[in-house]
């Protein structure tokens, strides 16, 4: 099947009320088995959390030297610029779209919070919508309350110097058992994180749209027939109008 043409941004409106389970349903449809589906240790930090965007891909390596020890308070606190200083770093500086999700490779590193409350959160203020990551989150209390969109294997409590480099961003990469290109279509919901190749983004927005009406319809006759009131998840119409609006 050859590469889609259309702007992957563009495809992201597709996504807009779909559930990861109707995406992987629609991958199965196309013989997609299990292609996409990431480690399910890698989930969502707080409950509630969803999110469509557009893969932007950081590759990190495990680092292969110590952070050496720092002579007073005021180089403990700036310990990642001396750190970046000494080895170099690979930045995001001016790329990141709104509408991206940033999807980090870290290479099999230990513990490690690459990320945390602070470069997390100036991530999303450049307009990425979420953070997928294989490796581990720090200060996840603070990432809890600012509500930062972040899917993590684990918490972790140390920082990068001595531990971690960035080594190129935009590439292929792995992450949780699964390839990632730039421009591929990831998503997360509280069943987990699920990664729809470019190529087929579109095509599977459209199945996937279809099972998640047919599920919103069948669930509204059975709300009505136990006497529930009637709540988002079954409230179709919303969905359909939306996508009469989208091409």
């Amino acid at each position: 099947m050859s590469q889609s043409k259309k702007d992957p941004f563009e495809i992201r409106k597709l996504y807009k009320f779909l559930r990861v389970v109707d995406v992987c349903d629609a991958m199965d449809g196309i013989g997609y088995f299990d292609i996409g589906l990431m480690d399910p240790e890698i989930r969502p930090l707080w409950s509630g959390m969803k999110f469509w965007g557009v893969a932007f891909t950081i590759r990190c390596i495990p680092a292969n030297r110590p952070m050496w020890k720092l002579d007073n308070t005021e180089e403990i606190v700036n310990a990642h610029g001396i750190w970046f200083k000494e080895v170099g770093n690979v930045g995001t500086g001016g790329m990141i779209k709104p509408g991206h999700v940033i999807v980090t490779d870290t290479g099999g590193s230990k513990e490690v919070g690459y990320w945390g409350s602070n470069n997390s959160m100036g991530t999303i203020v450049s307009g990425a919508v979420g953070i997928v990551t294989d490796g581990y989150c720090r200060d996840t209390d603070e990432v809890i309350i600012q509500k930062t969109p972040i899917c993590a294997r684990s918490r972790g409590r140390t920082i990068i110097p001595g531990r971690i480099e960035t080594v190129e961003v935009q590439t292929r990469i792995g992450c949780g058992g699964v390839q990632v290109e730039p421009g591929d279509m990831v998503g997360c919901d509280g069943d987990g994180v699920v990664v729809v190749p470019q190529r087929i983004a579109e095509e599977v927005a459209i199945h996937a749209r279809a099972i998640l009406l047919a599920d919103m319809k069948g669930r509204r006759r059975l709300y009505e027939k136990l006497g529930m009131e009637p709540d988002e998840t079954v409230d179709y119409e919303k969905v359909e109008e939306y996508y009469k609006g989208i091409k």
